[in-house]
This record gives structure tokens, sequence and C-alpha cells, in this order.
């Protein structure tokens, strides 16, 4: 029964366009931590992610969770991330740390994580600008770029465009180091050419890509992308009967409506979808 759970990741938009770097396996560490957590803002205080669960969740052995948990561990500590916020005052820039602490266990093959106070709104503080998708939907991408481009991608499901990435800005949203890859036909090979086949393989849309040029020199890149209709399914069902009558509004909970959120919906496209069929309590 476990296995028909949809786990579904939340994240504040200021967090998908936040511009930091993580491994893979601390990606994966953070993004499974979310879904465990389910939206509850005191279990983001102290958590226990265990190997098994890493393991079955991304399709590895369980030898290799624990190392990739025991090598997220020894590092997450010292990842930082930045991100904006307009404010009465102005546009306010904040440096955060991931986790306030985290633990490897060795004997029992799990890790204990606590957020940092910063981050812990931005993965659960549910307002009218979070991004939400399956868990599944990015379980099979071994790049951590094609991970954090699929995010930034469905942050836009509404239009399925995106504005204009200019370049810099975002080399800094998907981890690149200002030494990696400066030439552009590496950069495009390695990193975007790559991510694209993999999103196109693996998750929910088809996506493709504009580069922009000032001259004869790329400033930025946009993309475009579309929905496989077949994978939309799995992700929710709210079909409640084929009666041409307008049928009676069931009650649900806003933890039972959460369940039933498309990738890339925001909250508000959620609670707008699910009204016409429920009524969502608190």
């Amino acid at each position: 029964m476990a296995k028909d759970i949809v786990k579904i990741v939340k994240k504040d938009n200021a967090l998908i366009n936040a511009s930091y770097t993580l491994t893979l396996a601390e990606q994966r560490l953070i993004l499974l931590a979310v879904t465990e957590a389910a939206g509850e803002p005191n279990a983001l205080k102290s958590l226990i992610v265990r190997a098994d669960r890493y393991a079955e969740q991304f399709h590895i052995t369980r030898q290799t969770a624990y190392e990739a948990l025991k090598d997220a561990a020894s590092q997450l500590f010292e990842r930082r991330f930045s991100f904006q916020e307009e404010t009465p005052k102005g546009l306010k820039t904040t440096v955060s740390r991931w986790v306030s602490h985290i633990s490897y266990i060795e004997g029992g093959a799990f890790v204990e994580i606590a957020f940092a106070p910063h981050v812990q709104p931005l993965l659960c503080d549910l307002q009218n600008k979070f991004t939400y998708y399956g868990l599944e939907q990015v379980a099979s991408l071994t790049s951590v770029h094609a991970v954090r481009l699929y995010e930034l991608l469905i942050s836009w499901r509404s239009t399925g465009k995106t504005p204009i990435f200019e370049i810099n800005d975002f080399r800094r949203q998907l981890g690149i180091e200002p030494d990696e890859y400066p030439r552009m036909d590496n950069f495009k090979r390695r990193v975007l050419d790559s991510s694209i086949s993999q999103i196109n393989e693996h998750t929910d849309i088809f996506a493709s890509y504009k580069q922009h040029k000032q001259g004869r020199t790329i400033t930025g890149f946009s993309f475009t992308f579309s929905a496989k209709q077949n994978k939309i399914s799995n992700v929710v069902d709210i079909q409640t009967g084929t009666k041409r009558s307008k049928p009676k509004r069931h009650v649900i909970t806003k933890a039972e409506a959460e369940k039933m959120a498309r990738p890339g919906e925001s909250h508000s496209e959620l609670y707008q979808r699910l009204s016409r069929e429920y009524v969502i309590s608190d």
C-alpha cells in the first residue's frame, strides 16, 4: 500500500529560484526529508530519513543508499543558499544554511536532520507561491542539474514557458560553480542538453529551450514545455463518478487536498481546482 502513496514535494518559489550548490545525494536527501515531513512545520525541526527508504525511492541498492546518506550528512551542514524576497523596505537577500544540525547513525543506517529556521517556512508555510510536484518525477534523474532545471521549469507550469534566464543567474540557479563549464559549448552539452534529455525521458513533461544572443554572444535561455498526459493521471485522480447531475461536494482536509496536487501546481491553483468538487476544511 505504501508504494501507492504519492510523495509530494512542496517548495516556496523563492527557494525554487534560489542560488545554491548541492550534490545529487544532498539534493535527494533534502527532497526525501521534505516529503517525509508532509508539510508539518514541527517535523522539519527534527526528522529521520532511513537508508532503506532512500534506496526504495531512488531505485538504488541499500549499500549505495548507506554511502550516499553518509556522504550527504558529512557535507550538508556546510552548504548555504541565498534567496530574495520583496519587502516594504525593498528587495531583501538572505543567506542561510540548509540545516541547523545533521547526524548519521552508523549502526542504524539513518540520518537525523533538522532544517534551519529560515528554510522551514520555505518548505511548509503554505502560501500561494509554492511549487508542488511528485517526488517520483525526479527519482530517476541522475544529475543534480536536471533536478534543479525540472524544478525551475514546473514553477512555470501554468504558462508552459519560462521567461529568459540570464546566463549568469541561470548558472547560479543550477548550482554551477564559476569555474565549471566556462565554455558555452561544454555548458550546453554537459549540463543543458544532458538535463533536458533526462527530463524528457524520466519526468512528466517534454521540454525544449531557445538560446538568446546579443550579437554573437549567448546571453540567456528560455524554455517551453508540455505535460505528458499519461503521466499526470498517476499523480492525482479526483473523479467521483459519472452522474450528469452536479454531485454533492465532499469535505476533505488540507492534508488530503495536498495529496491531490498536480506537478507544478501552486497552492491557490490546487484549491481553486478542487473547490469545484470538494469542501476543504482546516
